[in-house]
């Protein structure tokens, strides 16, 4: 895998400082994705099937490199770890709110990935040569959790510092790996990228005590995520009556 990443990075540091001597351009630009994530390894174990959205800013170069930054928001609704209040949960299994009154406790996943990013494009049609095949890798901070909500607050076993006991908050290094597609339309009105994703994570648990077991969890995690993504650009660069900088 070292091999690979090094294979990889000294090919798009040669063609970034190579010489284009086609109508490539460089420009700006800014877009939002969507994905659709499946969990693997550790990951698999604490939360089911995922969704992320986020923005992201990226430049390509006249050699079609793409570097950039992007931020992750990443969402679920299914928890398969089972057991998170056990250690305070009454023999009904339900909380009680202060008011002596049944509680609604809601659990669900919340994270982000946040790093930078350097990939390139292939191009495939001579008429447009800064859309094609685009491969991507990044690297940044990978953050999950359980999000505990309680309807109205009031719920004295999960409030404040004591919910921080439950949520496992976890984090790390990690990777992805992206190949797609990027399209940049004549009219600039259809600009896009498409394709799949993989991410690997070498996460831990931040919390000093998880409050389900009552010690610190020291496991050395392996997160992997199997992503379908979709994202929309909107690329910043001025005409020219001389210059035609898309096909």
């Amino acid at each position: 895998m070292k091999i690979l990443y090094f294979t990889f990075f000294i090919f798009l540091f040669s063609e970034l400082f190579s010489q284009s001597k086609d109508s490539s351009i460089t420009f700006p630009m800014f877009s939002g994705s969507y994905s659709f994530q499946i969990p693997a390894g550790d990951l698999d174990e604490r939360f089911g099937n995922s969704s992320s959205i986020g923005p992201s800013f990226m430049i390509k170069t006249k050699q079609n490199i793409l570097l950039g930054v992007d931020f992750d928001f990443i969402f679920g609704n299914k928890i398969n770890q089972p057991g998170v209040f056990d250690s305070i949960l009454p023999s009904n299994g339900k909380f009680i709110n202060k008011y002596g009154e049944f509680a609604k406790v809601l659990i669900s996943e919340r994270g982000f990935f946040l790093g930078g990013k350097i990939g390139k494009i292939i191009p495939i049609f001579k008429s447009n040569p800064n859309s094609g095949i685009l491969i991507t890798v990044r690297a940044g901070l990978l953050q999950h959790k359980i999000r505990i909500d309680n309807e109205d607050n009031n719920v004295p076993q999960i409030l404040e510092d004591y919910k921080k006991g439950y949520d496992r908050l976890t984090n790390g290094f990690s990777v992805s790996e992206f190949i797609g597609y990027m399209y940049f339309s004549k009219s600039q009105f259809a600009n896009f990228y498409a394709g799949f994703e993989f991410y690997q994570a070498w996460t831990e648990n931040r919390r000093t005590i998880d409050f389900a077991t009552m010690k610190h969890d020291e496991m050395q995690r392996k997160d992997y995520l199997y992503t379908i993504k979709v994202g929309l650009i909107i690329p910043i660069r001025k005409r020219s009556t001389n210059v035609y900088y898309l096909n």
